[in-house]
């Protein structure tokens, strides 16, 4: 290979990695539609209770009880747990209830947090 080719590919190769490294880390944890209702309230109360998740913000008059769905309310109390204590070990599984998107869930003035 000639060097102007291995300085591009290499110039390639470092953008990459390093635009990997910014973007790979905002991960949201979001209920999967494919659960069934007494399988995502299952693991909802876990999470809001014995998780350690702060579910205040779903509850009635509050920014994230709209929409009133147990697929949006789950979806942000496993986002509030996996968020808080990812950095301890926790995943995103709730016993297959959740899954991970890189798409931000937020809507209106539900802001999902993303913790360090």
């Amino acid at each position: 290979m000639n060097s102007p080719m291995l300085k591009i590919l290499i110039a390639l190769l470092l953008f990459t990695l390093s635009f990997q490294a910014y973007g790979q880390f905002e991960e949201w944890c979001i209920a999967d539609e494919q659960t069934p209702d007494e399988e995502l309230q299952r693991a909802m109360d876990w999470a809001c209770e014995k998780g350690g998740a702060d579910c205040s913000k779903i509850k009635v008059n509050q920014p994230c009880y709209l929409p009133n769905t147990l697929k949006d309310h789950a979806s942000y109390a496993f986002n509030n747990y996996y968020q808080r204590f990812k950095h301890k070990g926790a995943s995103c599984y709730f016993n297959a209830a959740a899954i991970t998107t890189d798409l931000d869930p937020s809507h209106g003035s539900c802001k999902y947090e993303l913790f360090p």
